[in-house]
């Protein structure tokens, strides 16, 4: 105890401060006097004592009022208060303790004992004070570490909660205790049992256990509570008769799992299990299978149309009609039966995944051979048949299924995906929106694509393509007034390869791009072949996907290649289907208007068979309007092909824009399009596409025979390449 504690002795009996003033300085401690309750309150703000020796019967302020003001004071409940009295009545020492006195001395004062008394009163008020603080600190660890604890007498089925525990249960702290029922009643219904069993085993064997759980609160929030709970009293019989136990709400930590648990096993657009899970899943099923001599069917799923999609409308609309996709196809095999069985392994997960892109895989286990699996890619296939409606666009999709089964297509997880895979490759070549079971001769065919692959991104690095080219005719008088430059693929094996056997492929693998970027540059060089030696510059057309308009850097690259050759803006025009309105027609707007600017012309390929927007079109800085070859080659069988071609025309007539009609293969069909006002064409009526050599010795013949080609190569091709 420090010998400078501060007294305050309050009496307004003089002669008795002065005696307990030299009686307590004696012992060292540092006194200060007041003569009534009001004085006392006064030195009390001007300075705490460490304890207060307070005369009961005072003028101005009794002991009694000042005790009471005293406690009210910030600090002034810490301070012991000492009631000093001549009143032995039992009501006076009781309303003492009312207003907050610590202890009372009784009149005559024992003087030898006092200081003693004193240094008792300042250790026990030191102990209180640190158990207190010890207090808040607990409390308030509890409070920040989310911690409780409780205290459960079994005999009279008391349980105590702390007041940290109380908010953690989501209780009333004002009823002071609960019954187990009342606790138990907390918890989530779903583990109510569960934790109910862990406490009774508890009670009956006097063993401590740890649980986690979900409780419920009266809000409807709920959490996610760790409890340790350890017997601290058993009865004779090995039984508990008193808990105590740790409660800890652990939900953000449970929620932080669950978040990274959802990131690395499920599929954040979609929220679909991903490869990872799909992987341990498709495990687990073969596994079971094995042991109970089942089998187990996998299922690629396929989107066949999503990359035009995506290139055209942009990856928004690709992600939104992913997200559509999955709904449907989680619908679909729902209402298939035998989907169900998969519960046998994880009630909560479902048989479905997206491994990636457009491809989901689908997995249904305990199957009774082909027919079981039938149901379910039917299911599939029908689900991704319906149109879907993305960006006010109504688009039609579908899907194909590639289908193996274990252990007749495959014994480990490996191989039954690569043979699913392969099925599904084979549903694409059969006829999109079907579905194809596995079977050997697939993996040749794999084989060869993953050949042709190899090899067609060998061309893409080499540059090894050549361009022929396809004359655009004045259709009054058969002069040649431009060219369309067509890629062809130099297969080191396949001689001449037409691009509708590469394209396709080339977009599946990222290279369309680089292919674009090729042509673009090849068709330069040889306008500046032709012009060197003499030949008229005309223009030439070059094919590009639509994702090239919409790229910003492609009147840059433009630009480029046309001072590289040091050829004028106009020498080059590009072509683009009209599906470049579809995805950002903003992007695709800003790029063509910067062309035009530069003074090179914008053409829309295979005009009427895809999406147009007026609007667009006409903000658009077209220059021309190639007419699809579909509805030149129906002239003559389907009358409502003229009418389609005829009310293009129109508009293109009161827009401005100019014409070219592709695939003119007859002379009836020349004679019907100039009579209607299309003055330029192309096609094997006049020629088909030439190398560059023959194409110059076009121009410099420049008149073309009528009714017959000028030139047939002897390389063939579709009508239009």
């Amino acid at each position: 105890m420090s010998t400078t504690s501060r007294i305050l002795v309050v009496d307004d009996d003089a002669g008795g401060r002065r005696l307990t003033r030299a009686t307590l300085s004696r012992a060292g401690f540092d006194v200060v006097e007041a003569e009534d309750g009001a004085k006392a309150i006064a030195a009390v703000q001007q300075g705490m004592p460490d304890l207060v020796l307070m005369d009961v019967s005072m003028p101005v302020k009794d002991g009694f009022t000042a005790c009471e003001e005293l406690r009210a004071l910030p600090g002034g409940q810490n301070i012991p208060v000492v009631m000093m009295t001549g009143l032995d009545d039992v009501q006076s020492i009781e309303r003492a303790f009312r207003v907050g006195a610590t202890d009372f001395i009784t009149k005559p004062i024992n003087w030898p004992i006092l200081a003693h008394r004193v240094r008792y009163m300042l250790r026990a008020s030191a102990a209180i004070n640190e158990l207190h603080q010890s207090q808040r600190r607990l409390s308030n660890a509890q409070r920040i570490g989310e911690m409780g604890d409780w205290v459960w007498s079994v005999t009279d089925d008391r349980i105590v909660p702390s007041d940290q525990a109380w908010r953690i249960l989501g209780l009333d702290p004002a009823q002071g205790s609960v019954e187990r029922d009342t606790l138990l009643g907390c918890v989530h219904l779903e583990d109510r049992l569960r934790v109910r069993e862990a406490f009774a085993k508890a009670v009956r064997e006097g063993h401590g256990f740890s649980i986690q759980h979900r409780l419920v609160r009266r809000s409807g929030n709920v959490r996610h509570v760790h409890q340790q709970v350890e017997v601290v009293e058993r009865h004779s019989n090995g039984g508990a008769l008193h808990l105590v136990g740790a409660i800890h709400d652990v939900t953000q930590r449970t929620d932080a799992e669950e978040q990274i648990r959802r990131l690395a096993y499920y599929d954040t657009l979609t929220g679909l299990p991903n490869r990872v899970l799909f992987m341990q899943q498709l495990q687990a099923a073969l596994h079971y299978a094995e042991r109970h001599h089942s089998q187990v069917a996998v299922m690629f799923v396929d989107l066949d149309n999503f990359k035009r999609v995506n290139d055209t409308m942009g990856h928004g609309a690709g992600d939104e009609l992913l997200k559509i996709v999955s709904d449907r196809l989680v619908r679909s095999i729902r209402v298939v039966d035998s989907v169900s069985r998969v519960s046998q392994l994880d009630g909560d997960t479902p048989s479905i995944a997206r491994l990636g892109g457009d491809e989901f895989t689908v997995m249904v286990t305990d199957v009774n051979g082909a027919d079981d699996a039938i149901v379910v890619a039917r299911r599939l296939v029908e689900s991704l048949c319906e149109p879907v409606t993305i960006q006010g666009t109504e688009l039609y999709v579908g899907g194909s299924v590639g289908i193996a089964l274990f252990p007749d297509d495959g014994k480990d997880i490996e191989t039954l995906l690569k043979n699913a895979d392969n099925a599904m490759y084979r549903a694409k070549e059969t006829g999109k929106g079907s579905f194809h079971f596995y079977d050997p001769s697939m993996t040749a065919r794999a084989m060869e694509r993953l050949n042709t692959e190899v090899q067609l991104r060998h061309a893409v690095d080499t540059g090894d393509f050549v361009l022929h080219f396809q004359p655009r005719i004045e259709l009054a008088n058969r002069r040649i007034t431009g060219a369309e430059a067509l890629i062809r693929w130099r297969h080191p094996e396949r001689g001449l390869v037409l691009p509708e056997h590469f394209i396709g492929l080339a977009e599946e693998c990222n290279l369309v791009g680089r292919i674009g970027e090729w042509v673009l540059a090849a068709a330069c060089r040889q306008l500046a072949l032709w012009r060197d030696a003499g030949l008229p510059m005309l223009p030439v057309a070059v094919n590009l996907a639509a994702s090239h308009l919409r790229d910003p850097a492609l009147p840059t690259l433009v630009a480029a290649s046309l001072d590289r050759y040091q050829l004028p803006a106009s020498a080059i025009e590009i072509e683009v289907t009209e599906s470049v309105m579809l995805s950002d027609p903003e992007a695709s707007i800003r790029n063509a208007t910067e062309l035009h600017n530069m003074g090179v012309a914008l053409a829309l390929d295979d005009f009427g068979v895809g999406y147009s927007s007026l609007n667009y079109l006409k903000r658009l800085p077209v220059s021309s309007l190639k007419i699809d070859q579909s509805f030149i080659r129906e002239l003559a069988s389907d009358a409502s092909s003229a009418g389609i071609i005829t009310a293009i025309i129109a508009m293109a007539r009161t827009l401005g824009i100019g014409l070219v009609a592709e695939g003119i293969e007859q002379e009836a069909q020349r004679s019907f399009l100039l009579q209607q006002g299309c003055t330029e064409g192309q096609g094997h009526l006049f020629s088909v596409a030439v190398e560059a050599d023959a194409f110059a010795s076009l121009l410099r013949r420049q008149d073309l025979p009528a009714g017959r080609p000028a030139l047939r190569s002897v390389t063939g091709g579709a009508r239009r390449a």
